[in-house]
């Protein structure tokens, strides 16, 4: 997906014309802050932290900066998610006296478009740091020591080290992967569904949570005849079954089999198709497909970095635990986004990026994660912030509600769109707002 590029290589160092690319044979210098990835936290703390004088040095696996996010995550799903709304509503006009046809899917043209939207904020990205002078190292990043970094790139034997006083590991997460399915390019994850090589006739989803139902919404959209299924009772766990409701009712008419309380027992692959066998109440016990999208979570990269050559605490899951200022157990690293855990969001790892690289540099600041909302571009979209009614009865917190429904909307009949909500939930001593769905 990527293009070839000599690796490990730097950019707009101090020592060199911010626009030249060189291979790296020298050592060098101590830098005041290394930042390990440069998704949206790890671009933000680097760039904050060079604003405040500070000389960075922002290590990145891929070619290209942005991380999972801009290449293969958040920006290339919103284009396709914007594709598959435009897709839905020429249809749905047919209803109100608009007759478009059925679209046709150009698919080479439609990622080719998503592919310049993306190659668009990633080029931005590597002008804003040779503008702040930061040095960008290409190659996969791991710890030598409490204060160094490695940096070598697969299929290279030549490695750099990157000597610094404070880092901030911005090292992310993967997609959580299901043992024992066959090793074929018809079953993959979302970068495999985002790079759209074909639109499957037939399509299972295993996952129902934003990331599973954000890429069902797409396919559908394409023309698949997709179905999902989740080990959960309700699609999208975490977020209260009301909220998800209007969303599960319109899938429900879209999808070909929503199957809750449901697990994949198998999948067997022969040239034609791939058989998926079930174990759930509601499921059939087998049935055929001709792509299957592994959507089952994602797993934070804390056991990829070496992060022990630091004396950097990670948990048996891969997380880091930090403070409110961003700091891991070493008073001199900070780490940030979705290997300190949930909820593993790119704004939310934004923010931390700021606050990490603002404590770095002397300054105060902090973080509070619940102000932070959680956000599935599906069709309809879903969000909320703070507490759920869910947590809050399970933590016996008390709240009134206030609920405003969107047929009684006029922008939402106007949009033939009234199916959702908007609920707000209060303290009831203060009234002062604890959550919002």
């Amino acid at each position: 997906m990527f293009p070839e590029k000599p690796a490990p290589v730097i950019t707009g160092t101090k020592r060199n014309k911010p626009n030249e690319d060189k291979k790296i044979t020298e050592p060098f210098d101590t830098f005041d802050l290394a930042v390990l990835g440069s998704g949206p936290g790890g671009y933000t703390a680097a760039f904050r932290a060079a604003d405040l004088g500070l000389k960075v040095c922002l290590i990145e696996r891929y070619p290209v900066l942005g991380g999972v996010c801009l290449n293969v995550g958040c920006i290339p799903s919103k284009a396709l998610l914007h594709a598959a709304r435009v897709i839905e509503e020429t249809r749905e006009m047919r209803a109100h006296g608009i007759q478009f046809g059925e679209p046709t899917i150009d698919l080479p043209q439609l990622g080719g478009w998503k592919d310049k939207v993306v190659g668009q904020l990633t080029g931005g990205l590597s002008g804003l740091a040779k503008k702040r002078e930061v040095t960008v190292v290409h190659g996969n990043g791991r710890f030598a020591s409490a204060h160094e970094l490695a940096v070598t790139r697969e299929g290279e034997e030549s490695e750099v080290r990157v000597p610094f006083s404070q880092a901030i590991i911005a090292a992310g997460s993967q997609p959580v992967t299901l043992p024992d399915l066959p090793d074929d390019d018809r079953i993959f994850d979302s970068t495999g569904a985002l790079a759209l090589k074909n639109i499957p006739s037939r399509m299972l989803v295993i996952g129902g949570g934003i990331i599973g139902l954000e890429m069902a919404t797409v396919y559908l959209a394409l023309g698949s005849e997709v179905s999902i299924v989740e080990m959960s009772t309700q699609l999208m766990p975490g977020a209260d079954p009301d909220l998800v409701k209007p969303l599960a009712k319109r899938l429900k008419k879209q999808s070909t089999g929503i199957y809750l309380n449901t697990r994949v027992c198998a999948v067997e692959a022969d040239t034609r198709e791939l058989t998926v066998k079930f174990e759930g109440d509601k499921a059939p016990d087998s049935a055929a497909y001709d792509a299957v999208l592994v959507a089952v979570g994602r797993s934070p990269n804390g056991h990829r970095i070496a992060a022990e050559a630091a004396g950097v605490s990670v948990d048996d899951k891969g997380f880091i635990s930090v403070d409110k200022q961003q700091r891991t157990n070493q008073e001199h690293i900070f780490a940030i986004g979705d290997i300190v855990g949930q909820p593993m969001l790119a704004h939310k790892a934004t923010h931390e990026g700021k606050v990490a690289a603002e404590v770095a540099a002397g300054l105060k600041s902090g973080f509070e994660a619940r102000v932070i909302p959680s956000v599935a571009y599906t069709d309809p979209e879903v969000a909320w912030v703070g507490l759920t009614e869910t947590e809050a009865t399970a933590q016996g917190i008390d709240y009134d509600k206030g609920v405003f429904p969107w047929a009684a909307s006029g922008r939402a009949l106007a949009l033939a769109r009234s199916e959702g909500f908007t609920k707000l939930l209060f303290d009831p001593a203060t009234q002062q707002i604890i959550g919002a769905g």
